[in-house]
């Protein structure tokens, strides 16, 4: 490899590396570690190695890809799309040849280790008032004397027995209705749906006779990284099957101003990713309807809730003015629409879409939804709500008054910026301890419910083994390096003559913690290094920081309890959560998870028209605290850089985890540790 070979860059896990002109896409993945399958060797025969190149202007890899930076389509692929079939776009990793500056991104279905969704839905006790239900219904039978047309006397025959006054329907709904009328015998069921948007019930479908199959809904939770949706039955509210999938948007950027930083430099850009991200709704509907065995055309509604900048590219609006003051959203009420409008055409043709209200430019119908789940404004205490992710969410509130904002905490909770991370997947370390006494790690990875240290850890890993780190396991990792006397309160990694611990490996000016190390059997080495834990301070800090604005706008110095939230929030240790000062100080008993809040506000909005007129109410009620022009939150920001925090008091955490206050900085401080590594 030489400085003049193109650039290959893969996301999401973003490796790099330059390789000569004409190196298959497949042979640039292996050779840099990057998860993309194959099981024919290459041959173009199993399809497993699917890809997708990105072209335009990616600022945040420093890449501009150009038509022409893969090799032209061949017989190979033509084959194969003739035969099976290749989605729009995607190409053969082992056929594809790298021929310039590429960016290239390996879909889940192409990865080996392909990712656990931790979307599931939360337990929850909903009261049932769907928008969408069942109506059967005798029809008068036509009668040359009382000339009428069919719809007529459906809208009739439902006045009289439903006491429902009118109805609309769509043409496809029209030319549908006279066969199964006379199928039926004039007896027949009916999908209505009655939105409080919507100023007369519209037919969705109709059956002949009694139909007792169902209807369902979808809750989708749009998220920057994950797409996770939950099908509902209509009627009982039980949620049939929970599924989720990677947003394919992470190849135009893992944050979402990288997202809007796309839009604003490649004509069409926005667009681009609108296909993209509806393509894999699509994709997730298929799934979660042959998953559950039901007729898709039995989906007749969705429920989604996102943040701004997701809410807009699903809605096809170029998120231009999101990036910029003063952060004006297109619409921040609800909306009603039609699902083709959205292009979702894996449901019910006319089915039916609700999209919770935004709070601010910067803070969305996701946290919505958290307000609708949680309920903040009912609280006696003062609760802090977190919905932890790529751009975090928070809520803080009790009667008297509920404030909000975002904070751009970035992929490192997730696993992303992470030199040995990952996404959450068997063989990914997730939680982890390290003794204080003998400095030595013990881990637990997906998977597996036991710790390495245990008799048949090795078994029940089995074949696959340890691959990486994700979120929860690299917060724990930098938490337990600070219990240990590891690391010190500024972050900074000790020596193994300072620490007395071989596990200190020298890398350059800095120090690794070895986890793990598996390259004598061709396995990975796994380390958390001084870059890790730099990435974890700044998400980490921005997370606090957006916490203590809100608490600075009421007033007070602590909270009463702490609620975390989000599918990753569900699995972080309120222990390491608070050693590591991502939140504010508590007792640890009022620091609880409430799961995927944000999908469970989608479920309530689902199943019941009442709820989504409440969120509508309470929305407009909430003070929005806008981050980025808050001059305090820097001064937050830097503060919240030592761990747990530079000035903060952490009592409660004193009285379960008393810290050791090693100093690992040799060089005068922190000016002059850079002076002297520039003399160096």
């Amino acid at each position: 490899m030489n400085e003049t070979d193109p650039l290959v860059v893969f996301t999401p896990s973003g490796k790099r590396g330059r390789f000569p002109k004409g190196t298959p896409v497949l042979t640039a993945a292996r050779q840099l570690g990057v998860d993309l399958d194959s099981v024919c060797g290459g041959r173009g025969i199993c399809s497993k190695c699917q890809i997708t190149p990105g072209y335009g202007e990616f600022s945040k890899h420093g890449v501009t890809v150009h038509q022409g930076a893969l090799s032209e389509w061949n017989a190979v692929e033509e084959r194969y799309d003739q035969k099976r079939g290749l989605k729009a776009g995607r190409r053969l990793g082992c056929q594809a040849q790298v021929m310039g500056d590429i960016v290239i991104d390996v879909p889940p279905e192409s990865q080996v280790h392909k990712q656990v969704v931790r979307k599931a839905a939360s337990a929850r006790v909903i009261q049932m008032d769907p928008a969408t239900r069942l109506y059967f219904v005798e029809v008068d039978e036509p009668d040359m004397h009382e000339p009428t047309g069919d719809l007529e006397r459906l809208e009739r025959a439902l006045r009289e027995q439903w006491e429902i006054p009118e109805i609309t329907a769509d043409l496809t709904l029209l030319s549908k209705l006279q066969p199964v009328l006379r199928k039926g015998k004039f007896q027949v069921t009916v999908a209505l749906h009655q939105s409080h948007l919507d100023s007369v019930p519209r037919v969705i479908e109709i059956w002949p006779g009694l139909h007792e199959s169902g209807l369902y809904g979808l809750a989708i939770d749009l998220g920057s990284t994950t797409v996770a949706a939950h099908l509902t039955d209509l009627e009982s509210g039980e949620v049939k099957a929970s599924s989720g999938i990677m947003n394919p948007q992470i190849r135009f950027g893992e944050d979402l101003m990288s997202r809007v930083s796309y839009a604003m430099m490649n004509p069409g850009g926005d667009q681009e990713m609108t296909r993209a991200v509806r393509e894999a709704i699509n994709t997730l509907a298929e799934e979660i309807a042959k998953e559950a065995e039901i007729d898709p055309s039995l989906i007749v509604e969705t429920v989604f809730v996102c943040n701004p900048v997701m809410h807009h590219l699903l809605l096809g609006i170029d998120p231009v003015e999101l990036g910029q003051a003063p952060f004006a959203l297109a619409t921040s009420d609800s909306m009603a629409l039609e699902a083709r409008e959205l292009e979702l055409s894996a449901i019910n043709t006319r089915a039916r879409v609700y999209v919770l209200p935004c709070i601010a430019g910067h803070v969305g119908a996701d946290c919505a939804a958290v307000a609708l789940s949680e309920e903040p404004g009912k609280s006696e205490d003062l609760a802090l709500i977190v919905d932890v992710g790529t751009n975090a969410e928070i809520l803080l509130g009790d009667k008297s008054r509920v404030l909000a904002c975002s904070s751009p905490t970035g992929p490192a909770f997730e696993g992303a910026q992470i030199s040995s991370g990952q996404r959450a997947a068997p063989g990914a370390i997730e939680a982890i301890r390290i003794d204080p006494e003998t400095k030595e790690p013990r881990f637990r990875v997906i998977g597996s419910e036991k710790w390495s240290d245990e008799d048949g850890f090795a078994e029940e890993v089995g074949a696959g083994g340890i691959t990486g780190i994700c979120g929860s396991g690299i917060i724990e990792a930098v938490a337990e390096l600070r219990m240990a006397g590891l690391m010190d309160e500024s972050g900074l990694i000790g020596s193994a003559e300072a620490t007395g611990t071989a596990r200190m490996v020298a890398e350059g000016r800095t120090h690794s913690y070895l986890i793990h190390d598996a390259t004598a059997e061709g396995g990975p080495r796994i380390t958390v290094t001084q870059g890790d834990i730099r990435a974890i301070q700044l998400a980490k800090s921005a997370l606090y920081a957006g916490a203590r604005l809100l608490m600075d706008e009421r007033g007070v110095d602590k909270v009463d309890r702490v609620v975390l939230a989000g599918a990753f929030g569900a699995h972080i240790s309120a222990k390491h959560a608070m050693v590591l000062g991502m939140i504010p100080d508590v007792p640890l008993d009022k620091v609880t998870s409430a799961g995927n809040a944000a999908g469970t506000g989608a479920r309530i909005a689902l199943c019941n028209v009442g709820a989504r007129r409440e969120i509508e109410r309470v929305v407009r009620e909430i003070t929005k605290v806008e981050t980025a022009i808050e001059p305090k939150f820097q001064e937050h920001f830097v503060a919240a850089n030592a761990i747990p925090h530079k000035t903060d008091p952490f009592p409660e955490l004193a009285k379960v985890a008393p810290l050791p206050n090693p100093s690992f900085n040799t060089g005068g401080g922190e000016e002059g540790g850079r002076r002297r590594r520039r003399r160096g």
